[in-house]
């Protein structure tokens, strides 16, 4: 059912956009598609490769001196705020492979030749701005309950954290503190960006529909939050190598799921 109506500028003429109720069920179906499109054409060997030099530098910056630690957990939980702009790649196969043109790995790449690169790059800008406020935030919170001196080891920075009333204190108000910048960009960009590779629009017009698209369907697109961060902690639990294949299926599920709630 059509429940609200989206002004889109082309850049040659003016086209209504309709947006559409989901339910849960097109959710699990926009991940079965997803998928599909992961196993039609794997890209976690690609994912691997930006993964893990990655995790190596943050281990390496950690241990190389403590003071990066209380960052450690932030930037990579915080790293799902950029998951839309990293994510692109995917959004481009599940739209090749949706138009029946060629559709190798390498294509993922073609994004960078899209008539809308330019307002992508916005949209990784607003993304990165957001990423960078929550790290200062994980920062302050960090420094608020402990102190600017760095912790003096791991197992030290684990016991503040994990038994002592300041540290439960830290972990309440950090994740409802990221939980809050987590519905920010979930609002801003659950269909930003596969609408952009879609249309040739700016920025501005793309984050109203996806705010468009939340507030026509809060309790699914709850629920769609839900399943992305536990789809992250499951895929980072095995020393971060499941994010390699999670991180690719959810790229695809969202092409699907922009599908499914814009009409274009």
């Amino acid at each position: 059912m059509v429940t609200k109506k989206v002004m889109v500028d082309t850049g040659l003429e003016h086209t209504i956009l309709n947006v559409r109720k989901i339910e849960t069920a097109d959710l699990f179906d926009a991940l079965s598609k997803g998928v599909a499109d992961f196993n039609a054409r794997p890209t976690h060997l690609l994912f691997l490769c930006i993964i893990y030099p990655v995790l190596v530098v943050l281990i390496g910056r950690t241990f190389a001196g403590y003071d990066f630690l209380p960052l450690l957990f932030p930037i990579v939980a915080g790293s799902a705020l950029m998951g839309p702009v990293v994510s692109c790649g995917m959004y481009e196969l599940s739209r090749r492979r949706e138009l029946g043109l060629e559709n190798q790995w390498w294509h993922c790449f073609d994004v960078l030749r899209s008539p809308s690169i330019l307002s992508i790059v916005m949209m990784g800008i607003i993304l990165g701005a957001i990423f960078i406020a929550w790290l200062v935030a994980a920062q302050g919170i960090y420094t608020y309950y402990f102190g600017e001196d760095a912790p003096a080891s791991l197992l030290t920075f684990a016991g503040q954290v994990f038994t002592t009333p300041a540290g439960w204190s830290l972990i309440i108000v950090g994740c409802g503190v990221g939980l809050g910048f987590s519905v920010v960009v979930l609002a801003i960009s659950v269909v930003a960006i596969p609408m952009l590779l879609d249309h040739h629009v700016d920025p501005l017009t793309t984050i109203m529909t996806s705010i468009r698209s939340v507030a026509a369907n809060p309790k699914t697109m709850a629920i769609w939050g839900l399943i992305v961060a536990g789809s992250l902690i499951i895929g980072a639990l095995p020393l971060f190598v499941g994010l390699a294949v999670v991180m690719p299926i959810l790229g695809h599920a969202t092409w699907h799921l922009y599908r499914k709630v814009v009409v274009c």
